[in-house]
Parts: structure tokens; C-alpha cells; sequence
């Protein structure tokens, strides 16, 4: 959070000296315009004495002042973030590490609701959304975090893991907010297994390829039921669902259309992040892969230790490890 470009006034502090409201060691010349409030009052002294001093030997009290004797703290902008959570409710999200051991999606659900009470706490005038995603991805509301479920094998198709349906869900979010600077974050197990398929071409290129494919749509009695049932309305848009499960592999044309997606996110200026919840090494390749062509950050956490993250920065090119102090 702290890479931010310039925006609307929130909490976040950004890199970016100038006008704003936190306060910083360095000091600067006064200018006409700037906020009386920053003044260095002990610099500013001083600059005047020093400037009597070179031309007189004795400093008389009241001490006169010029206007380039002023000097001022500078200050950084502070601004706000809006920020869109995508969390993995996919089927293989609910497996454990061991007989005893927490699941991938209560790992993943403690990450998520922790972001979003720290968010909500440190820096209130963030704007935060909420998304499930399986095979398609819908809005939730961020008080059900806590009781949020993956989807089952048996949910009509429902519980594979289309990042491309969260990408492009976040994406129709963000581009009617008007924060400068807005961000998606990832929490996954960590493979696509679906994409949308936008036409008959591709429908056929992948069949000519792959005589026996899966494709999906839902139907209006299991859109129905979602609503009714769970309150989860799916953004459907009668897109088409090309369905490819591959054990510790990513269908090539899954890859590509789930990175034009989040490039598409990156065009608009949008920073993607992925938290990346999984026991399984095989599993983080492709979410290093993703986030090293997209400039971003890849957050692992093993859901047997929680505690303990690794991050690697493909920002500042850096890995490196947290621990937290607390414990669960």
C-alpha cells in the first residue's frame, strides 16, 4: 500500500512530497501559498540571526524578519485506495493439510476478514468490495466473510476457479469508482481451472484441439436457487464457461485469457496482488509466474502456520519473510 500515486485525501501516506497533512523532518523555503500551520518556528529563527549575524555583530531583540528567513516542514499526501478482495471458493479450496489441520478456505477467510477489519480501522475512507469467485464471480456482502463456504462438486459446475470471472467482475467495480488509486488482491489455492469463451470460434479451436471439452452457462433454475438460497447473485452475462481441470497444470488457453484479463486490470492502472493459500510448492509457480509479468506482489501462506508469510516483491525485485508475533 505504501507504492501510491496521488488522489483523493484518505490514510494512506504516499512517497509523493507536497501538499498534505503528515508531517516530515525535512524543511523547505516558505513559498507564498503554503500553510502557515507547517512552519518551522525554531529554523526560522535561526535563519534570521544568521542572516543579522553576516551583516551585524549584535542581534537586537525584537528580531526582524524577512520572508526568505521562513522555512516549513514538508509534507507528504495522504490519500484513499479502493480496494476489491477476490477470494477462491472453489472445491479443491476446502481440502486441509492434515486430519486436524485448518482448511485452505478458513486460512484464506482469516486473511480476508483480518484485511478488512485493518482496513476499515487504519484507514477509513478506503472504499472496499468483496468477491467469491468458483467458476463464475459474484459480490458479497464483507459481514458474511466469516461464513462464507466453497463450492461442492455436485454445484452444477460451479466449483472451478475462474480468476478471469474475478478479474473481470473487480475490473466492472473499479472502473465506477473514482479513486486514483484502486487495487485488487487474489486469495487462491493457486491454478485456474476455467475461462470465459467469448465466441463460437474459440468454442470450436479449443474442440478441434480437445474433441471432449467441457463448456458451461448456468442454468435459470440454479441462478434462481443461489439467490434464493444464499443471497448470491453470479455475473453471469451469458458468458460460457470453458471447464479444464489439470492437476498441477494450467490449460495454455486458461493461461492466456486469464493474463489478457489481468492485463486488461493493469491498463487501467489497477495494482493486482495475490495471496496465495496452499501447503502444495507445485502450486506456486503459476501465482510467481502471474504476478512477475504483471509487476506485482505474491503473499504465501501455508494454512497450517498462518502466522508465518513469505512475500515475493516482483516490485522491487526482493523476497522476504514475516512473522507475526501474535498467534491465532
Amino acid at each position: 500500500m505504501k507504492a501510491l500515486n496521488e488522489g483523493g485525501l484518505g490514510f494512506h501516506e504516499t512517497k509523493k512530497i507536497g501538499a498534505g497533512s503528515v508531517i516530515q523532518d525535512t524543511t523547505k523555503k516558505f513559498e507564498p501559498g503554503d500553510d502557515i500551520k507547517f512552519l518551522n518556528v525554531p529554523q526560522t529563527v535561526l535563519n534570521s540571526i544568521q542572516r543579522i549575524a553576516k551583516k551585524d555583530s549584535e542581534i537586537k531583540f525584537p528580531i526582524s524578519m524577512e520572508l526568505d528567513d521562513l522555512e516549513k516542514f514538508e509534507t507528504i499526501e495522504e490519500v484513499k485506495v479502493t480496494v476489491v478482495y477476490c477470494i477462491d471458493l472453489s472445491s479443491t479450496m476446502k481440502y486441509s493439510v492434515g486430519a486436524g489441520e485448518s482448511s485452505r478456505i478458513e486460512a484464506a477467510k482469516k486473511a480476508l476478514w483480518s484485511l478488512y477489519v485493518l482496513n476499515k480501522k487504519f484507514f477509513p475512507n478506503d472504499t472496499i468490495y468483496i468477491i467469491g469467485f468458483g467458476s463464475f464471480a459474484s459480490k458479497i456482502d464483507p459481514h458474511d466473510i466469516p461464513y462464507l463456504k466453497t463450492y461442492d462438486a455436485n454445484d452444477n459446475f460451479l466449483h472451478y476457479t475462474n480468476y478471469q470471472a474475478a478479474f473481470r467482475l473487480a475490473l466492472k467495480i473499479l472502473k465506477h469508482d473514482g479513486a486514483q488509486n484502486k487495487r485488487i488482491v487474489m486469495i487462491t489455492d493457486g491454478q485456474p481451472s476455467a475461462c470465459f469463451i467469448d465466441n463460437e470460434n474459440q468454442k470450436n479451436r479449443i474442440l478441434t484441439d480437445k474433441p471432449y471439452s467441457h463448456f458451461y452457462i448456468p442454468d435459470d433454475a440454479t441462478l434462481s436457487k443461489l439467490k434464493i438460497e444464499h443471497e448470491i447473485k453470479l455475473d453471469t452475462g451469458g458468458d460460457v464457461v470453458y471447464l479444464c481441470y489439470r492437476y498441477r497444470q494450467v490449460d495454455p488457453f486458461i493461461k492466456s485469457r486469464t493474463l489478457s484479463e489481468a492485463k486488461k486490470c493493469k491498463h487501467e492502472r489497477i495494482e493486482v496482488d495475490t495471496i496465495m493459500v496452499s501447503e502444495e510448492d507445485e502450486l506456486l509457480s503459476y501465482v510467481e509466474s502471474l504476478e512477475r509479468q504483471l509487476k506485482g506482489r505474491a503473499y504465501y501462506i501455508n494454512p497450517a502456520n498462518i502466522d508465518k508469510i513469505l512475500i515475493n516483491d516482483f516490485i522491487s525485485h526482493k523476497k522476504k519473510i514475516l512473522i507475526s508475533t501474535n498467534r491465532w
